[in-house]
């Protein structure tokens, strides 16, 4: 079968390896759909922890082609959705509950091979099933939704929240809409980009900012401001040290800051400490995805969550390695590895 494969930092190439087989409590899963996330750019150039060579491809839809000789809950030609991310069960962590903190942790596309191939294996208690009438390609959308769900699980978002999102990619883009979900009256999006902000603007975000136009903690918490004094509910989605500087200046006193956005290892940003006092900031890391897929699933079955407007292109395997090798471009937001066939 063919595999995009990282082979070390700054190598992918597309290979043809032997189709696997799976073990007693695995799936063989057909792939249909995996999604680009900008942590497989971060894999490509050693800025996030992996064990090459492996197969990428972490955010994967497709259907059951053979089931391990301990499973007898799914039936052979299931669609279902993947949790990549693994954990032991038996570590400290884990006992607590903090499975997405394992000190064992392995995730499908990034330690062991993933969703960037015809065929990958799947633990039978990593997969969700997925309705057959599903658009595979919105199957795809579960594991990114999965971690926008826990970043604003952990936000407090709540009937009347005032919220700002910065950052206009898919993580973004969903993390407006779940905020309006959870009963959030004023989404700010902030992005350049201004295909963005329209796209926002339809999915709900109740005002969006160019961050390049003006002083975004004025225009946001000043007197004349969208919400003088700060927002309730901070997100961070881009990833970049800009933005989470500017995410501490536009909380209000008492009020929520989440970093979602993944920052090249290593990376630093300089923060006051005092404000974060004085001021009494929650200011929290939202890791992955514990206990949230089979959420994402159901949100992506149901139609809740806007999928099409978010797909920018589908691409095949032999195209994907050319797209991770360079930046977004502008105003895209996901691309889609069709590996039979974009």
């Amino acid at each position: 079968m063919k595999a995009l494969r990282l082979e070390g930092i700054g190598r992918l190439s597309v290979v043809e390896v032997e189709k696997p087989l799976p073990g007693p409590q695995d799936l063989l899963v057909r792939v249909e759909a995996c999604g680009i996330c900008g942590t497989d750019r971060h894999l490509l150039h050693g800025e996030f922890p992996s064990k090459p060579p492996v197969t990428l491809g972490h955010e994967f839809c497709g259907i059951v082609e053979a089931i391990g000789s301990e499973v007898s809950d799914i039936a052979i030609g299931a669609r279902i959705t993947g949790d990549p991310n693994i954990a032991c069960g038996a570590c400290p962590q884990c006992s607590t509950g903090r499975v997405n903190l394992c000190r064992n942790l392995r995730a499908i596309g990034i330690h062991r091979d993933g969703g960037f191939a015809d065929y990958v294996l799947v633990p039978r208690k990593q997969a969700f099933e997925l309705p057959r009438a599903l658009d595979p390609v919105r199957g795809a959308f579960c594991e990114p939704l999965a971690c926008c769900l826990h970043g604003v699980d952990m936000s407090g978002i709540r009937a009347g929240s005032s919220v700002i999102v910065l950052g206009g990619g898919v993580i973004g883009l969903l993390v407006v809409q779940l905020a309006r979900l959870a009963g959030a009256t004023t989404v700010i999006l902030s992005t350049r980009q201004a295909v963005k902000r329209r796209l926002a603007e339809e999915l709900g975000a109740t005002a969006t900012f160019d961050p390049s136009s003006a002083d975004i903690v004025e225009f946001v918490t000043g007197d004349s401001g969208l919400v003088p004094g700060g927002v309730d509910v901070v997100i961070e989605c881009a990833g970049v040290a800009e933005t989470v500087r500017q995410a501490t200046r536009l909380a209000k006193a008492g009020g929520t800051v989440v970093i979602l956005g993944v920052m090249p290892q290593g990376e630093t940003v300089e923060i006051e400490p005092f404000d974060i006092l004085f001021r009494e900031l929650r200011v929290l890391g939202s890791f992955i995805n514990p206990f949230v897929h089979r959420r994402a699933a159901d949100l992506v079955a149901s139609g809740a969550i806007e999928i099409d407007k978010l797909i920018s292109r589908r691409v095949t395997l032999d195209e994907a390695a050319g797209v991770i090798a360079h930046p977004p471009a502008a105003g895209e937001v996901k691309i889609l590895v069709i590996p039979g066939g974009a």
